[in-house]
């Protein structure tokens, strides 16, 4: 995926910190929080989650927050499910969740409960 034409297809300045920051997204494999980013930012904080508003609202990024009160970030490619540890924190992208609710458009489903790693630490 072209960072700067998505960028740029919805009339937001390509500036190098935000091309790098939206580069850091799509190589991601899980949701990212600021503090999982902040060593590889070209921006303070402020910055940061002015430039994350701007993705949210022009519908780049979607954002939830997980039960370590933490808020994470991700491009928003297709609508997926999220399963976050309440032991451990870890988040797993569920690509596949059976819900249906006639009428509504979900934009974000999240499911929390252990997670395997912490099921088989349980167990020993």
């Amino acid at each position: 995926m072209n960072i700067e034409t998505l960028i740029t297809e919805k009339n937001i300045k390509p500036t190098a910190a935000r091309i790098h920051m939206m580069k850091i997204f799509n190589n991601a494999t899980k949701p990212l929080s600021y503090e999982d980013l902040r060593a590889d930012l070209p921006m303070d904080k402020a910055t940061f989650y002015r430039n994350i508003l701007k993705f949210e609202s022009e519908g780049i990024l979607n954002s939830f927050e997980s039960n370590d009160k933490k808020r994470y970030f991700e491009l928003k490619l297709q609508p997926h499910a999220h399963f976050v540890c309440i032991k451990c924190n870890e988040i797993e992208c569920v690509k596949k969740v059976d819900v249906l609710l006639e009428g509504y458009e979900i934009t974000n489903i999240t499911i929390n409960g252990k997670c395997k790693k912490c099921i088989e630490k349980d167990l020993v």
